[in-house]
């Protein structure tokens, strides 16, 4: 089996050597393995070190987000006809020693993605701060409601992919892609499991990807709803719809109340006006949800068209 391992990268000429040379070459059912870094727009020659050390580099020319590094990663994967694709941060945080574990379940055919999981084991959970320990937990319990699913962590940049995810992704965030990930495998019905694994943390390491944890959480929520939408669109306007119609029971309910009380509705007919009001928007948001379920198909046929497009070329 062919293996790629890629490396997205961004100002990481301190780190990405020893993560170059941390992966290793050997490994159980591989009989091939390559590692690209891929430099989303570097400027401390990054790329150039991972060059002088034997790996391939796709570069952008300019700072375009983990997410259009996560799709170029994927394209030279499927460019390269790779069996699977190991995805490892540059910064030096996770165990190169660690991707035999990490790639098992797919080469035995149990699954098409393997996330190294920092929380399934509390025995090897990381040292990391206690705000992004509350939030990486938080956006677990997020996705696997969504996805009705159980998953300790959705977060973590060390995974595996099998060819046919790869094939069927079709990631559209620029910002991350991790999260949405699981919202697309899922609604294809390919098959996602989790691995323990080790990873350092750096007190004095800033994030690449995020000046702030709160703009890290905006973004990821705002990708995390709009795949939501575009995933399980039904349900995300019934959801809507459900909430609009219990404001309007609610309204509805104030106003029986006082008319039961008073024997008159003067004084409370504002909410009557406010029952009709959402009663009427959960009859709108329902009819949007079925006209987008409905577009929802229309994706999936076009997404299959592009699936055997890839596989064929």
């Amino acid at each position: 089996m062919h293996l790629v391992v890629a490396i997205p990268c961004y100002n990481e000429a301190a780190s990405v050597a020893q993560v170059v040379l941390g992966i290793p070459r050997a490994i159980d059912g591989v009989t091939t393995t390559e590692v690209v870094v891929i430099d989303d727009g570097s400027t401390d020659g990054s790329s150039v070190i991972a060059r002088q050390l034997g790996a391939s580099v796709v570069r952008h020319e300019k700072n375009m987000g983990l997410g259009v590094a996560f799709q170029s990663a994927m394209q030279y994967c499927i460019n390269q006809r790779a069996d699977m694709m190991v995805l490892i941060d540059a910064d030096n945080q996770f165990d190169g020693d660690e991707i035999p574990l990490l790639i098992s379940p797919v080469v035995g055919g149990r699954a098409d993605m393997v996330i190294g999981s920092r929380f399934l084991d509390p025995s090897v959970t990381p040292n990391m701060p206690r705000a992004k320990v509350i939030g990486n937990k938080m956006m677990a319990w997020w996705i696997s409601k969504l996805v009705r699913q159980k998953y300790f962590d959705v977060s973590c940049g060390f995974r595996c992919y099998s060819r046919e995810a790869l094939l069927r992704m079709t990631i559209q965030s620029t910002f991350t892609y991790t999260q949405e990930v699981f919202l697309d495998l899922v609604s294809k019905n390919l098959l996602i499991k989790e691995v323990p694994v080790h990873v350092r943390y750096f007190a004095d390491r800033e994030s690449r990807i995020a000046k702030s944890l709160f703009r890290y959480a905006v973004n990821t929520a705002l990708i995390v709803l709009r795949g939501f939408r575009d995933y399980f669109p039904l349900r995300f306007f019934s959801y809507i719809s459900l909430s609009c119609l219990m404001s309007a029971l609610f309204f509805a309910a104030v106003l029986i109340a006082h008319f039961l009380s008073t024997g008159m509705f003067r004084g409370y007919l504002f909410a009557g006006v406010l029952a009709a009001f959402f009663v009427t928007l959960a009859i709108v948001f329902m009819i949007i949800g079925i006209i987008a379920d409905m577009l929802s198909r229309m994706r999936s046929i076009q997404e299959e068209v592009l699936y055997l497009a890839r596989k064929a070329s």
